[in-house]
Parts: structure tokens; sequence; C-alpha cells
């Protein structure tokens, strides 16, 4: 009896053609963008050129955050050890979890149960945060996405909130994402801004992604810069050093203005 063929829906293979989602791929090299193509492969059909322009943004936004984070520490240490390209890559990568990368799709998880009491209750969005935000410290909950241990107010999340209104997305996520920034400084007597995890979670949100989904958008844009990082690595550091988290020095460009690029 043959075996039984599983089903796949995301890509066709055939003699000298490759289909994504019914695309073949060499019509969309050139055409459409990156953060397009992952939306495709993700959901299914193309975005709108706004939601294409978003989901750039979101990709752009996570790429590298310096030396410091976990990810970055052990894709250099994996590579330190004279480990390849991938390899060391691969070793950052999964440092993406609960306290790095992961709060994405933890953010996403209470925003969509708070829009959900919210409609349920029939209330406003800071009513309804408040109120949930008692039940979070009740219960010694940590609410995911808010808060860095840099930044006092993440330009990241405010850029992508800038162009959320912009595209005309913008919709409950993000005003719950406002109002539970609001209740937790109440609650908590101190301001914790919403971190960039928090601000890609919103926007996931508002543009139909499942919570499940939401660190693999992390990974695919911080890959970017683990091969950075790794590469230097490779080609500016002797093997087996000894690597501090904070003993390092920025040896850059100076700051640059984009200028006009649209």
């Amino acid at each position: 009896m043959p075996e039984q063929a599983w089903k796949t829906a995301i890509t066709k293979i055939e003699p000298n053609k490759v289909a994504v989602r019914g695309y073949p791929i060499d019509q969309l090299m050139g055409r459409i963008s990156f953060g397009e193509m992952v939306y495709l492969i993700l959901k299914g059909e193309l975005p709108s050129p706004q939601i294409g322009k978003l989901m750039d943004a979101i990709l752009v936004s996570s790429v590298d955050h310096g030396a410091t984070p976990p990810s970055a520490l052990a894709a250099r240490t994996v590579a330190s050890g004279g480990a390849p390209l991938t390899t060391a890559i691969a070793g950052g990568i999964m440092t993406i979890n609960e306290y790095h990368g992961g709060a994405i799709e933890g953010c996403m998880k209470v925003l969509k149960e708070l829009v959900a009491y919210k409609q349920e209750k029939g209330s406003d969005a800071l009513t309804a945060a408040r109120e949930k935000m008692a039940e979070f410290r009740a219960q010694k909950i940590r609410v995911p996405g808010y808060g860095h241990r840099v930044h006092t107010d993440d330009p990241r999340t405010k850029r992508l909130f800038a162009l959320t209104e912009e595209m005309g997305v913008a919709g409950e996520y993000i005003e719950m994402a406002g109002a539970l920034g609001q209740a937790m400084a109440e609650s908590l007597g101190r301001e914790l801004p919403m971190n960039v995890d928090g601000g890609v979670a919103a926007v996931l949100c508002e543009l139909g992604f499942p919570p499940e989904l939401g660190n693999g958008f992390f990974a695919i844009s911080r890959t970017v810069g683990l091969t950075a990082q790794v590469y230097e690595e490779q080609t500016r550091e002797r093997p087996m050093r000894k690597i501090s988290p904070t003993a390092h020095e920025y040896d850059g460009p100076a700051e640059r203005d984009l200028g006009s690029r649209e």
C-alpha cells in the first residue's frame, strides 16, 4: 500500500519552477520587498503597499541592539571557539526565549486578552486595562513588552506606532497598549516604557498575526544582526578570548542623517 501523501500549502516545487503561496518566486524577485515576502509566506496573501512598508519597519526595528544582548554574546562566544558562521548564528538564535525576544509572543497574548475583556465588558480601554492590571498585580504576573534596561523612551516603538497611524492600521490593540502602559504606571508608581518587543506585538496584533508567530519575527530580524556580529568576531578578534558584555567600545561611523530616500 503506498504511503499517504501529507499536505503543505506553502511552496510548490517543480522542475525549473518554485512557487510560494502560488506566486512564481522569480516573478516576486525585484518586485516585492523582503517584508512583503515575509507577510506572503506567513499569511498566504500579498499585503497592500502600506502594510508591506509596515512589515519592513517591523523587521528593521529588531535587526541589532549591540553586543550586549544574550543572542549577540552567545553567537560571538560560539564563533570565538572556532565554529563556522551558521553554527554561531544558530547559537545566538537559541537564546531567543522568554526574557530575550520572547516578549513579543507574551505581549501579544496579553493585548488580545485585554481587548477581548474590554469588548466583553463593554468598557473603555483604560478601565479594562486598570482592572486587568489589578489582577496581574494580585497574581504577581509580570506584563511582557514594557520596560527596558537601556531606554526610557524606546525610539523604535515610537516610530512603529507613528507608521501604524500613518498607514491607517492603528486600532484597538495600539489603543490598549497605551492604556495598559498608563494603568501600569498608576499601579507601580513609575512609568515603564513600551519596548520594541511590545511595539512589534501591538502592530502584529493589528495585522492579524497569531501570537505563536510573534517570536519568529524577532528571530527573522535578529538573524541579520547576528550575521554581522559573528563575522566581526571572526575577522576582528582573536579566538578563545574572554568576552565581556560591558568592556567594549564602539568605533563605527559617527551618527549619520539618512537624507531624502523617499
